[in-house]
């Protein structure tokens, strides 16, 4: 059956409060030094101008099981403004604490020289209400008594140069009023994806679910302009590739009127800067980039057998380009060098990159760890553990995490962990916390990946539990990124408040490349395991990333993608 019969659904006035709980840091934010657009609750785009809303009325609850938890919840915004308009639903899984948002609109008034300024000429209305509403999907089943209570989708149809930014819910089957929405014009808005996969619905009477996702912009990093509004994605029919049927809103104002000082972003790192823990057995520490330099770290050139020491401020290494490979970085070539490879806790910092996200509305704060030596994994098959003599060992070694700031309010909103070749990220509402707001990261040993919970995490097959190790836990081995730091960029902060360090500019390789035959190794570890867990074990080997062979030394920040792009995941 096609409808609420397939699957357990209540009504709203006795299943979840008009307005449901959301989530809240452990200690409530306070004031942050004066500025321009952050943390004052509004964003000018250029002609429009947003503001978040977190207050929600439950419209629609479908539940796939007895067990409440197991659904999916559709909102709508409670307390708009007067003059705001809303530009779609929201739509979020009912186990997760409610920690969603939506974006509504005003239009504002630019003197015609002063739009001009943000590349855009003004002819029309940037916000219009839709002409009509199409029905997308319903779990109606045709049945008039089981009408009310059941979910009906809608997309806005827009006047002819305007599109729509999100869908409208229902529990009953007439279409929403024209002036529950707005449409915007098309020159103002940018292209959207399907992000993450919320809510798939199989009907007997079609071949497909019907799915909901939720968005985001096409094009990020800190070139990116678009904007999400926070609404959801909807089909029963879409295929992956296609153009969505609702775009986001595009950041016309090129001030980046929400972005923080750097006042506020000291701030921010001193209200939101993880406590970075490393595993108690760790012998490959970080150390500052400074002392690196100041213990003998050599600057070598293809062609050169001999190394010349490094400047302590890294000025005689060549900058900019890309990585060439005619230039790579090593340990000292003397008695300093199994020293300089254990690092030095004490010198140790976190190097800070600031930028824009989803068009300026959030804030990502990068902060870099540097670590002298990445030690060899450690093999996990089934129950045995065995420790690796050469693979995973390189020089040089630069890890990350990023937070996530909201520029409405300057909450802590989500943080990004980078785990070797790819990483995740965790909701605030995931983390732990330390001193109040202060998240805490874990580093795992010897590879110095991050993850959100003290653990043992498997790179390979973890329903087999075949794959390296990646062991976190809590120890007195830490830094404290809130006062251990350095802001290195802020690539949108101009006049000369900032200047990046020299080092930074180095596009090289900060470890040479290290030849040795990891196949053999391997196959020594294969052939000491029991013939049945041969097999298994070799497909998930040799599907590990290349980098974990040591076989190149790892560029700096600078070179990374996510450095100018977004996080993976």
């Amino acid at each position: 059956m096609f409808g609420c019969k397939c699957f357990y659904w209540k009504r709203i006035d006795n299943f979840f409060p008009s307005e449901p709980s959301t989530f809240c840091l452990p200690s409530p934010l306070s004031d942050w030094p004066p500025g321009q657009g952050f943390a004052t609750g509004r964003i000018s785009l250029g002609e429009i101008e947003v503001i978040k809303i977190a207050r929600f009325e439950l419209i629609w609850t479908c539940n796939l099981s007895q067990d409440k938890k197991k659904g999916v919840t559709f909102y709508q915004p409670v307390g708009v403004p007067d003059g705001f308009y809303c530009l779609g639903h929201h739509c979020q899984p009912s186990d997760k604490p409610l920690r969603g948002s939506l974006l509504v609109a005003r239009e504002v008034d630019f003197p015609e020289k002063e739009a001009s300024s943000f590349g855009c000429c003004v002819k029309s209305s940037a916000l219009q209400k839709p002409l009509d509403y199409t029905l997308v999907w319903s779990s109606y089943d045709g049945n008039e008594e089981n009408s009310h209570g059941c979910g009906f989708f809608w997309l806005p149809q827009p006047p002819e140069g305007y599109k729509p930014l999100g869908y409208l819910v229902t529990n009953k089957p007439e279409k929403p009023e024209l002036d529950d929405v707005r449409c915007i014009r098309a020159d103002l808005t940018e292209e959207c994806q399907a992000y993450r996969p919320i809510f798939n619905l199989y009907s007997k009477f079609s071949t497909f679910p019907f799915q909901v996702w939720s968005t985001r912009p096409s094009h990020r990093g800190i070139m990116g302009k678009g904007v999400s509004v926070g609404t959801f994605f909807c089909s029963s029919n879409w295929t992956s590739g296609e153009e969505l049927s609702i775009v986001c809103l595009r950041n016309s104002n090129p001030e980046l009127h929400g972005m923080p000082n750097l006042e506020q972003i000291h701030a921010l790192i001193n209200r939101y800067g993880p406590r970075v823990f490393f595993h108690p057995d760790e012998v490959y520490l970080p150390s500052s980039v400074l002392w690196f330099f100041k213990s003998g770290a050599l600057l070598y050139k293809a062609g050169d057998l001999k190394g010349e020491p490094i400047d302590v401020s890294g000025s005689n290494l060549p900058a900019g380009g890309t990585n060439d490979r005619a230039f790579w970085i090593d340990l000292p070539n003397d008695d300093r060098r199994e020293t300089v490879k254990y690092g030095n806790l004490e010198s140790a910092k976190l190097y800070v990159h600031v930028k824009p996200a989803n068009g300026g509305t959030f804030t990502d704060i990068a902060m870099w760890v540097f670590c002298p030596f990445n030690g060899p994994a450690t093999l996990k098959v089934g129950p045995l553990s065995v420790g690796l003599s050469k693979i995973g060992q390189h020089v040089g070694d630069w890890e990350h995490f990023t937070l996530r700031i909201c520029n409405f309010s300057g909450e802590l909103w989500s943080m990004y962990f980078s785990q070797h070749s790819g990483g995740e990220w965790v909701e605030a509402f995931d983390l732990e916390y330390i001193e109040d707001n202060k998240p805490i990261v874990y580093s795992s040993k010897s590879g110095h990946a991050s993850y959100p919970h003290p653990g043992t995490y498997i790179q390979g097959s973890a329903k087999l539990g075949i794959g390296i190790r990646n062991d976190a836990a809590r120890s007195n081995l830490y830094v404290d990124s809130s006062t251990h730091y350095e802001i290195v960029a802020a690539e949108y902060i101009t006049g000369g408040d900032l200047v990046e360090p020299g080092w930074l500019q180095f596009m090289r390789e900060w470890g040479p490349k290290i030849v040795y035959n990891s196949r053999n190794e391997l196959d020594r570890v294969i052939n000491l395991l029991p013939v049945m867990l041969r097999y298994s074990a070799e497909n998930v080997f040799y599907k590990l990333p290349v980098e974990l062979y040591g076989e190149e030394g790892p560029t700096g920040p600078k070179e990374k993608n996510n450095w100018l792009g977004d996080e993976r995941g």
